[in-house]
């Protein structure tokens, strides 16, 4: 059953074209992601599905009588009401019999008001209504039913939002970055909810872990066109691999023929016949499909980092309250030098007070925190660029000097960085206020990123940024040489910067975990059943299985183990690959034949001692 259908649409701003053309359609059941480069038209596109904007041409038509729902990033919900009131607001008839029994129950004396209530609790089935939409509020943190909603932060507002579009079910949910401003528990629950529930969705989000696990189909906008992927994230990552390939050979082909028929019309006599008048028109086509270029770039950063003295971040007893709430409690910690830690934890657990306390924004109540003579903090934080009015982008990285040092004794100039950062010279001279909101926070990375800081301290660097930037970001951090500091809700992008967690579990208590987000999922998952030894259910203990004949540290060497295999086996491939490029030195092969080799024993050495886990495991 077709649900929405999207016909030739286009859309201008001024002389900038984004899209020309694009035809798409949503039908019942299905669960979609709409993957697209920042600034390409993804929040165009979203705002003319919810008739805020209209397309220039092409027309968007819904099937008639079905109910749709809008997730904005930004939702705008009414101050004046309380949480309870913004949901009973929205128009549900459910909701409606729910809220009149509500208000029978506050007048026991009425009994005929009361029966006729309960009554209508009885046909509409609206217990089992009611109890599905408190369990939702439960798991978004929503508890306090008369919170007014002028109080409420901005990831309140959203959780909110995103509730009351869950508790009226709609037949279509448009959903715009629905992770950000979730804790990972709620991220977990959400992405559950969604995988199992029968309801049709049609997302922006840059959470792969999400994409992967709930979308069974990827529509992406690439260079103005519309690619459609059945399949989710991973399957969407091989075919558009197989795309790029295929059509970097038919462009390999269009050039050759183009240098041929340039050859041609070089030969060409003034006078020409009808026939060589269609030849000509050919090569005029050719000659446009052989110019065209993907407009693919990586950011290639080389920023010389300033050296890193021994002595970097020591926390000794530290503690910090805000009234009741206690956010670090006699933390003890000295990091050392290329650490990665990356920072969980519910929201309102103390990460970001954490953050600050390091950078010196906030005081600890008690002890004592030692910042080496050396350290030089790149803090990106929640908050993003400080937008000032006509301000042009390329003046924002003047801001830092018009050229910027590299390794080497090299540098480079303010316009060759923006170009490295995705942003071209026409980009450069926009104003900062008329960026969309990835790009952005893309200029606000560059800022951060372009001072030479040792120490990388980053706060959400995920949100709002899409996949390609992301992609770009998590290469630079990689081969970043000095410590990472990071709170994300992004899985991926934890899984693959960090190496070591600090789980934050609230009123102070922090846990430290060796490993990435994913290994402590598999540790959660793997502990006991918790044994309450308390009568007051004050204090749990964890008691160990007798069966369990691996140490902790083990068990978690095992988990690792077979995707660090599937990892240098992937790295393998590729290598043995480049064997096949006639033009390779012997040089080269040689340095290859190096590379393989190491690999190779890497992956035995690490199949050993997978073999000797699983015996000790099965003795």
């Amino acid at each position: 059953m077709n649900y929405l259908t999207v016909e030739n649409i286009s859309k201008s701003y001024g002389e900038l074209t984004l899209f020309e053309g694009l035809s798409f359609s949503i039908h019942k059941d299905q669960k979609i992601a709409f993957v697209a480069k920042n600034g390409t038209g993804k929040t165009s596109i979203l705002n003319m599905l919810s008739s805020r904007d209209q397309p220039d041409s092409g027309q968007i038509t819904y099937r008639k009588g079905i109910k749709v729902a809008f997730l904005d990033q930004n939702p705008d919900l009414d101050p004046k009401l309380s949480i309870e009131d913004t949901i009973f607001a929205s128009e549900n008839h459910i909701l409606d019999v729910i809220n009149a029994y509500h208000h029978a129950l506050k007048d026991p004396d009425d009994h005929d008001n009361y029966e006729a209530a309960f009554d209508n609790m009885e046909r509409h089935n609206a217990w089992d209504f009611e109890t599905q939409y408190k369990q939702i509020l439960f798991k978004l943190k929503l508890d306090d039913l008369d919170q007014m909603v002028n109080t409420l932060s901005g990831g309140q507002k959203k959780r909110l939002a995103l509730a009351n579009a869950l508790i009226n079910k709609p037949d279509l949910l448009v959903l715009d970055e629905p992770t950000n401003h979730l804790d990972l528990e709620m991220i977990e629950w959400l992405e559950s909810f969604f995988a199992k529930e029968k309801i049709t969705l049609f997302m922006v989000t840059h959470d792969r872990y999400f994409l992967e696990r709930v979308c069974d189909e990827i529509i992406e906008l690439d260079e103005g066109k519309i690619y459609t992927y059945k399949g989710n994230y991973s399957y969407y990552l091989e075919k558009k691999d197989e795309r790029i390939k295929r059509e970097a050979v038919e462009l390999g082909k269009s050039k050759q023929l183009f240098k041929k028929e340039l050859d041609w019309m070089r030969r060409q006599p003034k006078a020409r016949t009808t026939k060589s008048k269609s030849r000509i028109d050919d090569f005029h086509d050719i000659k446009q499909r052989a110019h065209q270029r993907r407009l693919e770039h990586e950011i290639q950063l080389e920023i010389n980092m300033t050296r890193l003295g021994s002595k970097i971040i020591e926390l000794h007893n530290v503690s910090k309250s805000f009234g009741e709430n206690r956010m670090l409690e006699k933390f003890d910690y000295v990091f050392k030098k290329g650490e990665r830690i990356g920072i969980i934890g519910k929201n309102g657990s103390g990460k970001t007070t954490f953050l600050n306390l390091l950078t010196g924004s906030l005081k600890p109540d008690s002890g004592k925190i030692i910042i080496g003579e050396t350290v030089k903090f790149g803090y990106y934080t929640q908050d993003g660029i400080a937008i000032k009015p006509g301000q042009k982008v390329i003046d924002v990285i003047r801001e830092f000097g018009d050229y910027i040092p590299l390794k080497k004794g090299r540098q480079i100039s303010a316009q060759q960085l923006l170009e490295r950062f995705l942003f071209d010279r026409k980009k450069q001279y926009d104003y900062v206020e008329k960026l969309s909101g990835g790009e952005q926070k893309r200029l606000y990375l560059c800022t951060v990123l372009i001072q030479n800081p040792n120490v990388l301290i980053l706060d959400e660097p995920t949100n709002d940024l899409d996949i390609v930037t992301l992609n770009v970001l998590e290469n630079f951090l990689l081969d970043f040489p000095g410590c990472i500091i990071v709170v994300s809700h992004d899985r991926y992008f934890m899984d693959k910067i960090v190496d070591h967690l600090f789980v934050f579990k609230g009123q102070g208590e922090i846990d430290d975990f060796p490993g990435n987000y994913s290994d402590y999922r598999d540790y959660q998952d793997s502990r006991p059943v918790i044994k309450d030894t308390s009568e007051k259910k004050e204090k749990k203990t964890w008691k160990k299985d007798a069966n369990i004949k691996l140490s902790y540290a083990e068990q978690k060497e095992l988990n690792t183990l077979e995707s660090k295999i599937k990892a240098l086996e992937h790295d393998k491939k590729e290598i043995e690959a480049k064997f096949g490029d006639d033009a390779m030195t012997a040089e080269e092969i040689n340095e290859l034949s190096l590379q393989l080799k190491d690999l190779m024993e890497s992956i035995q050495t690490k199949e050993i001692r997978w073999l000797e886990l699983l015996e000790k495991l099965e003795e």
